[in-house]
């Protein structure tokens, strides 16, 4: 059996460093076995089908030939299409009254309870929200991911500790959801 899967690599083709273009990303997951390789953006999204593996081997898999290939390290976390929707759907904001930069998935590696983020007073950084979803966290920021100081917290390492995290704005969201479907 067959599934589509979204790879979401963090961290690439941000800043100058750690350059993976898409050309060479869709040939690695290709030469991998793979098939239907497409991309997104510039900033580490690639959609294939494969009908062996999991998701975590299979970003185990994506990861070890990344390393091999550009000689570097990449977090990647692969996730299903009826994931991917349950997450879009499952939105605690209203995402259709928003504009997309407002919102924001952070997906995790693995589950996280919400003990993880008890250090945090939400009420401090009002009007800025987040909620917890599966293996998943919603951030409402209204004045954008860049000026967000709620997203700042979130992402220090002790609240991500054992854990990968990798954030996408709610069109990319959308998009993922749309090509995992096709």
């Amino acid at each position: 059996m067959t599934t589509t899967y979204a790879a979401l690599l963090r961290g690439i083709n941000v800043g100058g460093s750690r350059k993976v273009p898409m050309a060479d990303l869709r040939t690695l997951l290709a030469d991998l076995g793979h098939d239907d390789v497409r991309t997104y953006l510039q900033s580490g999204q690639a959609v294939f089908s494969s009908g062996h593996g999991s998701e975590q081997s299979l970003a185990g898999e994506i990861e070890q030939a990344i390393e091999k290939r550009f000689g570097f390290g990449v977090d990647v976390i692969v996730r299903d299409h009826a994931y991917l929707r349950s997450i879009a759907d499952a939105c605690p904001f209203p995402a259709a009254d928003l504009e997309p930069k407002q919102l924001h998935v952070t997906y995790f590696s693995a589950p996280v309870t919400p003990e993880r983020f008890t250090e945090i007073d939400q009420d401090a950084y009002l009007p800025e929200e987040f909620r917890l979803g599966d293996r998943a966290l919603y951030l409402y920021a209204p004045n954008g991911l860049g000026r967000s100081k709620l997203a700042e917290h979130l992402s220090k390492p002790r609240i991500n500790k054992g854990v990968i995290a990798t954030t996408r704005n709610w069109n990319t969201v959308v998009k993922l959801v749309e090509m995992t479907g096709a």
